[in-house]
Formats: structure tokens, C-alpha cells, sequence
């Protein structure tokens, strides 16, 4: 099992501040494409991924028990 961590805009678009699912054996861009058509998730693209508080690449695989969290661009002033 993996606990997925939304920051921003997409904890309101999941409604949850964190899942947890079976995405070991995944890579982080199918756990990417699988969530952005589940959760209807705009601009996954642009989003920074962190698998165990280290950032990932898409092509990374992740392993049972891994945490991953998703975090957008933010802007400000």
C-alpha cells in the first residue's frame, strides 16, 4: 500500500488531503495519468512529484510502501 499526498489545488480537486492505494510496481507518470482520469485532475504535467521526500521523475517505479506527494507550481507575490 502507498499513502499519495495532494498539496494546492489538488487536495480540493481529490476533496482528500491524502489517499492511500496499491501503486507499487507503477511508474510515477502511470500513477500520474491513472489519478488525473479518476479525479478529473487538471495539469499533472506541470506537477512535482516527491517519492519518500525526494523528488521523482516520471520513469521512476514506485515500491510497496513508498509515499508519494504531488505538488504544484505555485505563484504569489
Amino acid at each position: 500500500m502507498n499513502k499519495v499526498l495532494f498539496f494546492a489545488h489538488l487536495r480540493d480537486a481529490v476533496g482528500e488531503e491524502f489517499l492511500r492505494l496499491d501503486a507499487a510496481g507503477k511508474s510515477v507518470g502511470e500513477l500520474k495519468a491513472e489519478l488525473a482520469a479518476n479525479y478529473d485532475l487538471p495539469k499533472m504535467d506541470s506537477v512535482m512529484t516527491a517519492v519518500n521526500e525526494e523528488f521523482a521523475q516520471d520513469d521512476e517505479v514506485i515500491q510497496d510502501g513508498d509515499e508519494i506527494a504531488f505538488i504544484p507550481p505555485v505563484s504569489g507575490g
